[in-house]
């Protein structure tokens, strides 16, 4: 039973507590049997009642492991695994020779040990919020145990019916010093959001940039082949092979994702078998490369050169990111068991085998992958180095989907399209807005650079940045969470920083040489993105200091409808969660009357990766007229929309029902959703007056408002008949 209380009380989920929620679904529910009754719940096929199990912590067998870690090649490492097509080449080192190529070869082994498998193999993959990783799901954790003052209009995160949530972190009972420093300021919280906004905006740009890195180095091969294919032909093909990318992508990936972890196996065990091929005809000691003192033989022979090679050596860690933000797509082990006995191995052979073709033939630098080919191996590899890289393309295109369907969660990004491609696979779905700005800027800068260093540098750079954010937030979450000691912490983000610090140097160095593209990238979605988080905060701050509490409510319906209620059924969509909005006020002077049943609906997207169905609802009457309800909807970020149209109206109705107090209080809210319902819903305009800066004027009487005509609103979302809604008109005066 739910729980019903007052509007001044805490709402509570009732009596069966979020823990006890969350046992692991019935083979008989699993199997499409149908839960009648409870609020929030209904009919669950198998692969959602698969997906709630699996919400839980699961313990695998060394089989299923196996089995995960091989799947997770497809999905998670093939940004990672094709950075053997551009690394070398990307080099721009005239007349090198063995010891310069042995200091290459050193930096990229140190590198990606130490920045893919100490940092992200062994540290970043334990931070996890629930087994969901990424940027969104630091910040979310980091929200779950800071109680953030809301300045950010991001979901206020400790409500007090927030905290026995499933999937909701547990406050420390002795918050460390940060943590309090983080709670009481402010500008600290906002500086936070921003940079993890920007983080992400860096990761979409990525998203635009993979593709045309990937293809490109893919399809230069066929110029070593024929001397009449020039540059140009390259960038028309690898236009015309990105354009039917992006175009397909309306279709979902789940009938060809199944062949993904196969060309990446056979892409990993190709480079491995060619680099051990290289190794022993050409240079076979080059593994003594191993020793870090052949780095400082490199820097101290090439000097200022040397450190601007960084720009380019750091390319053999794109992708490492993925380890951590696909990580709800399997667990630690699978990622780590894949990482250390498939790709890491494969990695190291390539780049040493690549080097050891090098130290005999230092002229192929610009060529260096299928140079380094052997003659009958070239057409093979070529059709797998296709392959692979449209692998890495649609893992990226993809993960910037979700992204941006993570930063709507969380009401940090204008509501766009988000359409689910697969009933099996909650995770793939198809955002065409975004598909299409992807598609854009992937063509510009692939015809703007037409594959030369700069789309390097521009790619370096959007890796290295992304990477510093995260080296941030798990430094904070060592402390506010994990409670590391401070020498630790210390050491691990000195450490970290100073690594990605310099190579960030080395990049910045060449910023007019394309290390600008990806700030320009991330502008374009910041601009809409920070703008609708302002106009949000004060859309917000409006709503709250001119809310009706229960008394003006009373009075407000006394004065104009008096005592008779009209049949039916009126549901008000609101942020609200205290107090009544100002269209109320609106809504009752124009139509004079007021439902017999009036619902107060707000739908809470929280900082935690999933609501459980059973946790969806939170219901109360309200003090002030008879017949009026409070409804809370939660959602995580992970969780899809699954209760739209009418369905909408009558699970909330359900769950009102179930915590009435008496079979004649059921009845009468029966009959007044048989008369019908109505969806009320605001459509304000923010205005804001001269008193205020310029920039803020033209941010809020512009920006924003373009983004609310333009963009889609939580009505289209729910997707409730529009013959059912009432459009209530406001202007906000800030």
């Amino acid at each position: 039973m739910k729980v019903v209380r007052r509007a001044e009380d805490d709402i509570e989920v009732g009596a069966e507590k979020s823990r006890q929620a969350s046992e692991v679904v019935p083979d008989e529910i699993a199997d499409g049997a149908s839960t009648s009754g409870a609020a929030g719940r209904q009919t669950f096929t198998f692969s959602q009642a698969y997906k709630m199990r699996h919400r839980e912590p699961m313990v695998f067998t060394k089989w299923q492991t196996m089995l995960l870690a091989y799947q997770s090649l497809g999905i998670v490492y093939g940004d990672l695994g094709t950075s053997p097509l551009y690394v070398f080449s990307s080099l721009v080192l005239p007349g090198a020779g063995e010891a310069d190529l042995l200091g290459v070869l050193s930096l990229i082994l140190w590198t990606l040990t130490v920045m893919s498998l100490v940092k992200y193999v062994f540290i970043v993959l334990r931070a996890d919020d629930h087994g969901e990783g990424g940027t969104f799901a630091l910040y979310s954790l980091l929200r779950q145990h800071v109680n953030f003052g809301g300045d950010m209009p991001v979901p206020v995160t400790r409500q007090p019916s927030d905290a026995g949530l499933r999937f909701h972190g547990e406050r420390s009972a002795s918050p460390s010093r940060l943590h309090r420093w983080l709670e009481g300021s402010s500008a600290l919280q906002a500086a936070v959001t921003c940079f993890v906004l920007f983080g992400t905006c860096m990761m979409i740009g990525d998203g635009a940039l993979t593709p045309a890195i990937s293809v490109l180095s893919a399809v230069q091969g066929i110029q070593s082949r024929s001397s009449y294919i020039k540059q140009e032909h390259v960038v028309i093909l690898s236009v015309v092979i990105l354009l039917l990318l992006f175009l397909v992508q309306r279709f979902g990936t789940s009938k060809v994702s199944a062949s993904f972890s196969p060309i990446m196996l056979v892409w990993f065990g190709s480079i491995a078998m060619i680099g051990v091929y290289n190794i022993v005809k050409y240079y076979p000691p080059v593994l003594k490369a191993v020793s870090p003192h052949y780095i400082y033989y490199y820097f101290a022979r090439n000097k200022k050169v040397g450190w601007e090679q960084l720009g380019a050596i750091i390319l053999c860690i794109t992708g490492a990111e993925a380890m951590f933000a696909d990580l709800g797509h399997f667990n630690k082990s699978s990622i780590q068991v894949a990482f250390s006995t498939v790709v890491y191995p494969s990695l190291i052979l390539a780049y040493s085998g690549q080097a050891a073709y090098l130290i005999k033939h230092p002229s192929q630098l610009s060529t260096t992958f299928y140079s380094s080919i052997p003659g009958p191996l070239f057409w093979p590899m070529f059709v797998v180095a296709a392959l692979a890289a449209i692998v890495a393309s649609q893992a990226l295109i993809s993960a910037s989907f979700s992204i941006i369907r993570q930063s709507m969660a969380l009401g940090c990004f204008p509501r766009v399209t988000i359409r689910h491609t697969s009933e099996k696979y909650e995770g793939q779905v198809y955002c065409p807005e975004i598909n299409f700005f992807l598609m854009v800027v992937c063509v510009v800068i692939t015809v703007g650079f037409g594959g030369g260093p700069e789309i390097g540098r521009a790619f370096g750079v959007a890796v290295i940045f992304v990477m510093l954010i995260t080296t941030s937030l798990i430094s904070i979450v060592m402390d506010v969470i994990w409670r590391v000691h401070a020498a630790w912490i210390a050491t691990f983000a000195a450490a970290f920083i100073a690594v990605e610090g310099v190579y960030g140097s080395a990049l910045m160095n060449k910023f007019e040489e394309g290390g600008w593209v990806p700030f320009a990238i991330a502008a374009l979605l910041l601009v809409p993105t920070l703008s609708w988080t302002y106009g949000r905060k004060l859309k917000a701050g409006y709503e709250a200091r001119h809310a009706l509490d229960a008394a003006e409510l009373g009075a407000l319906v006394a004065r104009t409808t008096g005592a008779r209620r009209a049949p039916g059924a009126c549901v008000f969509l609101t942020d609200l969660v205290n107090g009544f909005p100002p269209i109320v006020r609106r809504y009752a002077e124009h139509t004079a009357c007021l439902r017999e049943l009036t619902l107060f609906v707000t739908v809470r997207e929280l900082p935690v990766r999933s609501v459980l169905p059973e946790e969806r609802f939170l219901v109360a009457r309200e003090m002030g007229p008879a017949g009026v309800y409070r409804c809370v909807v939660r959602y995580g970020y992970m969780d899809k929309y699954d209760l739209v149209g009418d369905g909408f109206v009558a699970s909330a109705v359900a769950a009102l029902k179930e915590a009435a107090e008496s079979a004649e209080e059921a009845e009468a809210m029966d009959s007044a959703i048989g008369e019908g319902y109505v969806v009320v819903f605001g459509r304000t305009i923010l205005h804001m007056g001269g008193e205020h800066n310029w920039f803020k004027r033209f941010v809020i009487n512009h920006l924003y408002r373009f983004l609310q005509k333009n963009f889609r609103s939580s009505v289209s979302m729910l997707k409730i008949d529009h013959a059912k809604t009432l459009q209530v008109g406001m202007l906000y005066e800030i």
